[in-house]
């Protein structure tokens, strides 16, 4: 047969769609109309552009024009369109604050929250006590306050429009004096020069990359001087023949001057987590105990909540903050507020907020547990797939999200290799599957670190391992 022939063996677009209502798949399912017209279309779009493309005869024995398997490709198509963008997946690469996979999963209270919140009206701005209006910052304020000593609190939606916020409040037309060492980029590639630019502040950089002195910091004060600022290097630590100013000085140099002293944690720890053997960070507390006027930092990452920025200082210095106009562009929502209130509300028990928010619970795991982990993975993924050579071995897992960025954490893995597929190829496979489980390659071994692999998911990552295997059964078979 000729091309001509192939394409008059083709459905068309109606006999499709209906062949697609008497398909078991779809035919019970609540589909559009219209959607499964265009997937029908699209499929047999290709379809012709394949036989039109056909160089031989085998490239056209090896084209399906059979409407059953036609049928199979709409499906296909219209399971790709409805599936959401947004998908939950399996974390295997053992980096906790993964950015690219959404940094830090919530508690069970904080989801808990989400749900009531987003399914109900709330007092978001209405004061039950007397009905009058009322202020979204409120329900955060009191937590945060209580927790940390701060006169006051403001939350906004990233740590990066807190800083940014500060800046145009405080320091807009004047002068702030920042260390070279700290003019840090994070991700995305946004600089704090570039923030501090977009608030109208004017930057003054003293010192040098790698050494900056208080005497530096006092030589750039004049009379356009505002604010010291000081970044803490979330993502990087400058090491060797190095020296910086403690924020206790700085803020007695601010002080004394009439200056605002702005401290950036970025990550923000709260809990002192070196008791568990982690490298020392500077706390929450720490910041203001020296005497910070103001304080900024992630609401995720290491202190475990939604994605927000967190301001806690002086209490005159957070409300013109707050009556700023920038700060309704950058205000929370109340999904924000429910989640990050319920995360906040654990810290009263530190203890409790080292177990269920799963930052820090994965953070502090113990060895022997991911050990265990590691070997149950392994047992069920060499009963499942005999293909696969599975080894638990010894490794270091990562904080992530720009935080402790030179702390190697000890932990457990399961590497594996297959007989049949190249180990690139089985990467990809995980990556298609339902839910996709995203690993890491290392020596030409797949390498899934238990750290952030759950007891739960361990039987998704064993299907997704048995559905790579059939998926390359049916490309030998084809």
């Amino acid at each position: 047969m000729d091309k001509k022939d192939y394409l008059r063996r083709l459905s068309s677009v109606n006999d499709l769609m209906q062949a697609v209502y008497r398909s078991r798949s779809l035919g019970s399912r609540s589909v559009p109309r219209e959607l499964i017209a265009e997937a029908s279309r699209a499929v047999l779009e290709g379809v012709r552009e394949a036989i039109l493309a056909a160089r031989d005869e085998l490239s056209l024995e090896n084209i399906t024009t059979d409407t059953e398997e036609l049928v199979s490709l709409v499906e296909k198509e219209v399971e790709k369109r409805i599936r959401p963008g947004l998908r939950r997946v399996v974390n295997a690469t053992g980096v906790v604050i993964h950015t690219n996979l959404g940094r830090s999963p919530l508690s069970r209270p904080a989801i808990e929250a989400l749900q009531a919140t987003a399914a109900h009206y709330s007092n978001l701005e209405f004061r039950l006590e007397d009905g009058t209006r009322g202020s979204r910052q409120h329900h955060l304020r009191k937590i945060l306050c209580e927790l940390t000593g701060a006169e006051s609190a403001l939350v906004v939606n990233n740590n990066a429009a807190a800083v940014l916020l500060a800046l145009t409040t405080h320091a807009r037309d004047r002068e702030v004096i920042v260390s070279r060492g700290q003019l840090i980029e994070i991700g995305g590639s946004f600089r704090l020069p570039d923030v501090m630019a977009q608030s109208g502040a004017r930057l003054v950089e003293v010192g040098t990359t790698n050494k900056t002195y208080l005497e530096d910091y006092r030589r750039a004060i004049g009379e356009e001087t505002a604010m010291i600022l000081r970044a803490h290097p979330s993502n990087y630590r400058i090491l060797g023949f190095t020296a910086e100013v403690s924020a206790s000085d700085l803020v007695s140099l601010a002080h004394e001057h009439g200056l605002i002293f702005l401290e950036d944690l970025g990550s923000g720890v709260y809990v002192d987590l070196t008791r568990h053997g982690l490298s020392p960070e500077p706390t929450i507390a720490d910041s203001l105990k020296e005497g910070a006027d103001l304080v900024c930092f992630s609401g995720d990452k290491l202190l475990g909540g939604p994605q927000s920025g967190i301001v806690l200082g002086k209490k005159d210095l957070v409300e013109a903050m707050a009556r700023h106009p920038l700060a309704r562009a950058l205000r929370v929502d109340k999904l924000t507020i429910a989640a990050l209130e319920a995360t906040l509300l654990l810290y009263l028990d530190p203890e409790r907020a080292l177990s269920e928010i799963p930052t820090l619970a994965m953070l502090t795991a113990d060895a022997e547990t991911l050990r265990k982990r590691a070997r149950r993975l392994a047992g069920k993924l060499a009963s499942a797939c005999p293909h696969l050579a599975v080894e638990v071995q010894e490794d270091v897992s990562r904080a992530g999200g720009g935080s402790l960025p030179l702390e190697d954490i000890p932990t457990w893995v399961v590497a594996v290799t297959s007989q049949s597929l190249k180990v690139p190829a089985l990467e990809e496979s995980l990556r298609r599957a339902d839910p996709p489980v995203i690993a890491r390659i290392r020596e030409n071994r797949l390498i899934l670190d238990m750290r952030t692999v759950s007891d739960d998911e361990v039987p998704l990552v064993v299907e997704a391992f048995r559905a790579a295997g059939g998926e390359m059964e049916t490309e030998q078979g084809a």
